[in-house]
């Protein structure tokens, strides 16, 4: 288990960790979120004692990081994959890592093959992709069999059949009873992964829950109608207090050919829209509710706490003579 408790962690004048608890449990895979410079990974370096608080407390299994007696078989992490010294092979540096901890060289054999690097063990790990890095950083992370893992983006790099090897690997780890806390910024991958989410902006708890109640809570939800009489349907759903945006870009069921207007309605359920429109006998060609997915309610919820935004302008462009404009 790890419980990170009114944790905060000041760069100066700049706030990385603002009085930040949570805690994540054994046996689920938690997803830890938020926006670039939210101070994800910076939580994740205090849990393991890179990084000294300046105020608060980050426990694993009860204990501060230092004062593990065998860490290495007790918690296991990924926060940089290129972290590992290049000119030495992924082998050595994972014997390194297991005579520290007393571990057998047996076990570093057996996590070379777990990963699938056991052909290029002997390479530099300078020269590895980043997604070899990523396999490499997964096996020191499991090296000791630990009973909690923490691991940081640790799908970058990775190809389809890696994503895919990463999300069963943390759903198997976590159905033994392990606690896993992984962070990603593919909103994605984590609704199919995460059985918990925490999400954090500015370095301040924004939500603590399962993915199923942070994907409900999301207001994004709505209704694609195909009418033809679409400006009588939408006074009707803007009197019972919905919005209605025309022309919605997706593709209508059914024939494609068929030129209907089409409406996204919000605030306003499925149910509610076809008791409107059969009280006015107006026809409906489609009806169909859309699912709120974790990227909308991420969205929202990190909408007024990001460090770096976007502006809605257009891309500059570079005039003849040069500049930028």
């Amino acid at each position: 288990m790890i419980e990170v408790r009114d944790l905060t962690k000041r760069f100066g004048p700049k706030v990385a960790v603002d009085h930040l608890s949570f805690v994540v449990q054994p046996g689920q895979v938690t997803g830890f979120l938020g926006p670039n410079g939210a101070g994800k990974s910076t939580t994740m370096r205090l849990i393991l004692g890179l990084d000294h608080p300046t105020s608060g407390e980050a426990t694993i299994n009860g204990k501060r990081y230092a004062q593990l007696a065998d860490p290495l078989r007790t918690v296991g992490a990924l926060l940089e994959a290129k972290s590992v010294h290049t000119g030495r092979s992924a082998r050595n540096h994972l014997l390194f890592l297991a005579q520290t901890q007393g571990l057998p060289t047996s076990r570093v054999d057996e996590m070379l093959d777990f990963v699938g690097l056991r052909e290029v063990a002997r390479k530099r790990a300078g020269s590895y992709s980043l997604g070899m890095s990523q396999r490499l950083g997964v096996a020191a992370a499991l090296l000791g069999d630990p009973q909690v893992l923490l691991l940081d983006e640790p799908v970058n790099g990775l190809d389809p059949e890696g994503v895919l090897w990463i999300r069963n690997l943390m759903k198997q780890l976590a159905g033994v009873g392990k606690t896993v806390l992984v962070s990603s910024h593919l909103m994605n991958e984590m609704a199919v992964t995460a059985d918990h989410i925490v999400v954090i902006g500015r370095g301040r708890l924004l939500a603590n829950a399962s993915t199923a109640e942070v994907i409900a809570r999301g207001s994004g939800r709505s209704v694609l109608v195909r009418t033809p009489d679409a400006d009588k349907l939408t006074a009707l759903i803007i009197g019972a207090g919905g919005s209605v945006v025309p022309g919605h870009d997706g593709s209508p069921a059914g024939d494609p050919d068929d030129k209907t207007p089409m409406l996204t309605v919000t605030g306003v359920p499925a149910a509610r829209i076809g008791e409107l429109a059969a009280s006015a006998s107006l026809v409906l060609h489609e009806l169909t509710p859309q699912l709120a997915t974790l990227e909308d309610a991420f969205l929202e919820l990190t909408s007024d706490h990001l460090e770096f935004g976007h502006r809605d302008a257009a891309a500059p462009t570079r005039a003849t003579d040069g500049s930028v404009r």
